[in-house]
């Protein structure tokens, strides 16, 4: 099995059912299964050292959040914090951001559910093609390996994009 299934079935459905019906889109989980891929493969749990040897990174899990970055926001966000507190509640971690954060690297459920609400936060409505869910992540995660700020022209997606789209796509129409 690829990962992009097994993840749907194991990590995406279960978290998405933790919030309320209307957060659960077929663009929700092309977007959630799109991101993983492009941040972590959907397998890298810590974000992997720069160099050979070297510390990890400041993100864990799939989605590769931060603690005082996605983790916090989601938390703390009007739109996302009580639908936050609900889902830390049900998978059983103290709603705070380093507990949550800590917490990725084990509860893939958890790091998922805290992705679909990230993409909540965002007033536009989730894209139906790679090209906006491209423009929807760089806004959103603000990857490092990206320059962007707001008001600039969104980077070119790397090549890898669009198999990564297609693959999430083929894996939610199953």
């Amino acid at each position: 099995m690829n990962p992009e299934t097994l993840i749907l079935h194991s990590a995406v459905t279960p978290a998405l059912a933790l919030l309320p019906a209307k957060m659960d889109t077929p663009e929700a989980r092309v977007a959630l299964l799109t991101i993983g891929l492009e941040e972590s493969g959907l397998l890298t749990r810590v974000q992997t050292p720069r160099k050979p040897g070297g510390n990890p990174g400041p993100a864990r899990g799939l989605l590769q959040f931060e603690e005082a970055g996605g983790t916090a926001g989601v938390l703390y966000h009007k739109a996302s914090e009580a639908h936050a507190v609900r889902v830390c509640l049900a998978r059983q971690v103290e709603p705070n951001h380093y507990a949550v954060w800590r917490r990725f690297e084990i509860d893939d459920v958890l790091n998922m559910a805290f992705g679909r609400l990230l993409l909540f936060t965002d007033p536009k409505p989730l894209p139906k093609s790679p090209l906006d869910l491209w423009a929807y992540y760089i806004r959103n995660w603000r990857p490092g390996a990206f320059a962007w700020r707001p008001g600039q022209p969104y980077p070119e997606p790397p090549a890898k994009w669009l198999p990564y789209y297609q693959r999430a796509v083929a894996a939610v129409s199953g």
